[in-house]
């Protein structure tokens, strides 16, 4: 946060961005499968995003064991939530308004009730910026190429990254996209927010999920002040190294990574298929290749986050 932000309870004494610069920054893994293994049922469109209104004690329970297990960063359940995703199920834009903003207030609750019980080391919340993709709730998140242009993604994007923004995180989390395109949009919007901001991309080897090289994808965020580091998530392990290597050499900046287990999506079918292959062996060698933040996305949980946060200390 910049520093005329009024400081709020839970929120850490070190900017985020000293802590980047320190590194290495563990982040956490994902929100839904630690909500599933709770024994609640995402199979709604809203995802994760539905329990803000209706059980947003869960929510803060799973950030809280992510930060026990040794995370440094809770991304906000903040993924799917939009204003037109929530209108889809009459909730209209005042309420989901609030329920944006709830979404940091609970990773910031968990960083009270964290240190509450001895977790000693600065925490931080990351608003979680999801793709328009994950609106549509159809995989299209996976492909990109929605048939927007750039300004109306912007249209689309700016507003919830206000309300993201004024909520207090530390961070703005602009992730899993799939397409430059979109990432132009989200470069825009940040814009005089306020906030710092990270841009990742969902890939496949060294392409965006669109199909554009990556080094083409980096560059639109080398220029962009607010933007404190770039790289991937939610793809599979084997896809990182490359990326590191081209996130670093094409901006200069910190490189984030967070892949998934490894498994695949079915979007029709709403699981995950096929077998782990996520290991926190790999840790090291991402960090030298010059990743500063990392942790785990989808299908990866408190276990895993565990053993980066092991491998880095």
């Amino acid at each position: 946060m910049t520093s005329d932000t009024p400081e709020l309870p839970g929120t850490p004494a070190r900017p985020f961005t000293e802590a980047l610069a320190a590194g290495p920054v563990v982040l956490d893994g994902g929100m839904s499968n630690q909500l599933e293994s709770a024994g609640h049922d995402l199979s709604d469109e809203l995802w994760s995003a539905r329990l803000l209104a209706e059980r947003p004690e869960a929510i803060t329970e799973a950030h809280l064991a992510y930060y026990e297990a040794g995370a440094d960063v809770a991304i906000t359940s903040s993924y799917q939530a939009t204003f037109e995703g929530f209108a889809k199920r009459g909730i209209g834009r005042e309420r989901a308004a609030e329920l944006l903003g709830l979404s940091v207030g609970l990773a910031r609750e968990a960083t009270r009730q964290a240190s509450a019980k001895g977790v000693r080391r600065p925490l931080y919340v990351a608003a979680s910026v999801g793709p328009y993709g994950a609106m549509l709730a159809d995989g299209s998140e996976y492909r990109g190429r929605y048939g927007l242009s750039v300004a109306e993604l912007e249209a689309f994007h700016r507003p919830r990254l206000e309300v993201l923004a004024a909520a207090g995180p530390d961070v703005l989390a602009l992730e899993t996209v799939p397409d430059a395109d979109e990432a132009e949009a989200l470069l825009r919007s940040v814009r005089g927010l306020g906030v710092p901001a990270w841009l990742s991309y969902s890939v496949a080897g060294d392409l965006t999920r669109a199909g554009q090289p990556l080094a083409e994808a980096f560059a639109l965020a080398a220029e962009v002040d607010e933007v404190v580091a770039v790289g991937v998530n939610c793809c599979v392990p084997e896809d990182v190294d490359r990326a590191i290597e081209t996130a670093a050499r094409v901006t200069g900046k910190p490189v984030v990574v967070y892949p998934n287990s490894g498994e695949t999506w079915n979007a029709g079918a709403r699981r995950w298929e096929g077998r782990s292959s996520f290991t926190s062996d790999e840790v090291m060698g991402w960090r030298r290749s010059g990743a500063r933040l990392i942790g785990g996305c989808c299908r990866v949980g408190p276990d895993a986050i565990s053993g980066i946060a092991g491998a880095l200390r």
